[in-house]
């Protein structure tokens, strides 16, 4: 069976994450849902990253093995023609697909080799984390960010976030319900950029705890704020414990940007 590498963009808002469930959208269901239809036959969709409720993908990998060849652009438009809904475009006019069904696109579709698995062979995933910081309630980026009101000092959470890279056990920043069977991995970058009233959290690594990098930059936020010292981050690092770190920041302002291959 040929396989497939896709490229994939979605607003994870109202989905209750990448992974399917029996009673809840997500987007693994989703896009399962519309290949089904663009080939007639079930087809499994394995993610490179399990993306909770609510967070969102600039490029998200998955690999899917189709029934037959097929030109890869193909590929591509087929599964956006269904995800985006076939029966808004009854007449055939492409220009006419409703937008308001979905809110995921297949970016790109690869041909790959069958040894190629969107998961395992994965050297390294990346995300990045927005925060804007401003008095005024958010308009256009309403589910796209967290909105602190508290002035952030950056270069306090920068010097913060540098004491998390490097391999660590980072059982103080893993969901206490993670099914990771070891607490160990390797932070590879955790950078901190603010442009304007935004602030941008780069973080990089091969893999990552359940929960991690909402966790580190809840923590990182009370560095900012001034309500932590730089030296508390390593402390709560140090404890392995999650009640000794700080609080989860928000799903809607994670977003997957990235893996590498």
């Amino acid at each position: 069976m040929p396989r497939y590498k896709l490229t994939i963009e979605y607003d994870g808002t109202h989905y209750h994450g990448w992974q399917k469930q029996d009673d809840y959208p997500s987007i693994q269901t989703s896009i399962e849902t519309a290949l089904s239809k663009f080939c007639g036959s079930e087809v499994d969709v394995v993610g490179a990253g399990r993306t909770d409720s609510g967070v969102h993908a600039t490029a998200q990998v998955a690999h899917i093995d189709l029934p037959k060849e097929y030109d890869p652009f193909r590929v591509m438009q087929g599964i956006n023609f269904y995800l985006f809904g076939e029966t808004d475009n009854a007449d055939g006019n492409p220009d006419k697909i409703s937008t308001t069904s979905n809110r995921i696109t297949i970016l790109k579709a690869e041909a790959v080799s069958d040894d190629f698995n969107a998961r395992f062979s994965a050297k390294k995933r990346h995300y990045l984390y927005r925060i804007i910081n401003r008095r005024a309630r958010l308009g256009l980026e309403a589910n796209r960010a967290w909105h602190v009101v508290e002035e952030l000092d950056v270069t306090a959470m920068n010097q913060a976030a540098q004491l998390l890279v490097g391999h660590h056990d980072f059982t103080s920043f893993r969901d206490t319900q993670c099914q990771a069977k070891s607490p160990e991995k390797t932070l590879e970058k955790l950078e901190i950029i603010r442009t304007g009233n935004e602030i941008r959290v780069f973080a990089s690594a091969r893999s990552f705890l359940h929960h991690q990098v909402r966790n580190m930059v809840g923590t990182l936020a009370l560095v900012g704020k001034g309500r932590w010292k730089v030296e508390d981050v390593k402390t709560a690092l140090d404890a392995h414990d999650r009640t000794k770190a700080g609080p989860t920041a928000p799903a809607d302002g994670l977003y997957l940007i990235g893996v590498d291959y």
